[in-house]
């Protein structure tokens, strides 16, 4: 197999693995908070219990996300040297600045957080949760900063030609808040709480229908039910504006999310379908004119089509684009529906007498893990053929002097060893999910 897809296939493979975790971490972080907040304030032990509970399950989740990351920045140096040597400068600083507050902000106050309990007053408990919550977004801030730099450059200048020519900053405030940075911030912040709100709702949901833990559950439950409603539909206002920003900055990007190849003309919006790149033609369900509308409020304006951008200049897999996007916007579709009518059972009293929402609940844990997933394949094939848009090409960022063989045998040994943390990730999840919040055997009435 050709060197560029293995690499691009390893690198794929080890970051889509990697971001299951963090953002988990980030929205446990914010329901942990939440519930020692609420301990704080109403001196309910049973917020106290929960806290405890869902630390458990954060400390584990925060192991195995920094084991799986730090594999990205060897692959960098290894597999993609010229793109290194290019972004260098400019990745330097954010990549720093993410280790800081990874390995010493989050990981500062994890530590008061998990050992601490009996030793630091309450509101010092209080304080690392918040420490921990936050280490997590800021260090996701870099991350997503980063990314975004290659998205939409800004506040550089190029030094040297060809394949020693690199990006050096010129305007550090301009790298940071580059025209994708803050839509794609808030917009990856929204799923990691997504993402962590409904393991919540997932956990609880399942002790509501095995009977057990009823009166906690409710309470955790509750808490977790206001978070996704709320960001599932804050996430639609973040979504369009990020649609707009890639409207702007990326136009081929846009036109092969909604499979539209005329050069400029109104284009449809897709409710779902399939796309025949090489006869140009899609077939599925559309509003005819929908994206014209959400991009310039007007059915009839114009929209950039693929066919006016050069084919070697244009996503190669527009299919696999469309799908990506549209999987996505169907997750968050459903979790706005879902959670609306949850909320609307839980204002009319009804909402735990429903054992089949309770059972949808149970699973829905990974629609949030899926839309983040395609979210980002969306952004990263939609950027293809470029690694840095406009200026460096995907051909060009890997290494010359790594063979395929060399990839393919770390590629396997990546899948073994991430195979083994995901069942060892399981198991211990599933481990504290049946063990519960505390011992069935006291009473909960005195607990609670």
């Amino acid at each position: 197999m050709d060197t560029e897809i293995l690499a691009r296939i390893q690198f794929a493979f080890t970051i889509a693995f990697h971001y299951i975790y963090p953002p988990l971490s980030i929205g446990i972080g914010l329901i942990m908070v939440i519930m020692e907040g609420l301990y704080l304030k109403t001196g309910n032990k049973a917020y106290e219990i929960l806290t405890r509970f869902w630390l458990k399950i954060f400390a584990i989740t925060f192991g195995i996300g920094v084991a799986t990351g730090i594999i990205m920045e060897f692959e960098f140096g290894t597999n993609w040297a010229v793109y290194s040597k290019y972004v260098g400068d400019i990745f330097g600083s954010a990549l720093a600045a993410e280790g800081l507050f990874a390995f010493g902000l989050e990981s500062t106050f994890l530590g008061i957080l998990i050992f601490g309990w009996n030793r630091v007053s309450p509101k010092v408990h209080f304080i690392s949760t918040v420490g921990v919550f936050l280490g997590s977004m800021f260090s996701a801030v870099w991350i997503v900063v980063a990314n975004s730099w290659q998205q939409t450059p800004a506040g550089y200048h190029i030094v040297g030609e060809g394949l020693s020519a690199r990006a050096e900053v010129t305007d550090f405030w301009a790298m940071i808040f580059n025209p994708s940075s803050v839509d794609r911030i808030i917009h990856t912040w929204q799923g990691a709480f997504l993402a962590g709100a409904f393991l919540v709702l997932s956990v609880h949901a399942y002790y509501i229908r095995k009977g057990r833990y009823i009166e906690i559950s409710k309470k955790a439950f509750k808490i977790a039910l206001v978070v996704a409603t709320i960001i599932s539909l804050t996430q639609l206002v973040s979504g369009h504006s990020s649609a707009d920003g890639v409207a702007k900055n990326q136009p081929a990007k846009l036109a092969a999310m909604e499979g539209h190849y005329e050069k400029s003309s109104p284009a449809d919006l897709y409710l779902f379908g399939w796309v025949d790149n090489e006869n140009q033609k899609v077939t599925g369900l559309s509003v005819p004119g929908g994206l014209s509308f959400l991009v310039h409020q007007d059915f009839e304006a114009p929209i950039t089509g693929l066919n006016a951008f050069p084919k070697e200049d244009r996503p190669g897999q527009v299919n696999a684009v469309f799908q990506f996007y549209h999987i996505m916007i169907a997750i968050g579709l459903f979790l706005i529906a879902l959670t609306l009518y949850a909320s609307f059972l839980w204002w009319k009293g009804k909402l735990f007498d429903k054992k089949w929402l309770m059972w949808i609940f149970s699973f829905s844990v990974i629609l949030p893990q899926i839309a983040n997933q395609v979210g980002w394949f969306t952004a990263e094939i939609g950027r293809q053929p470029w690694i840095v848009y406009g200026h460096l090409r995907t051909s060009q960022g890997f290494s010359q002097e790594v063979s395929s063989n060399q990839i393919m045998f770390s590629l396997v040994l990546f899948a073994v060893v991430y195979s083994l943390l995901l069942v060892l990730f399981l198991y211990s999840l599933n481990k504290k999910i049946k063990h519960g919040p505390y011992d069935e055997a006291e009473n909960p009435l005195e607990i609670i």
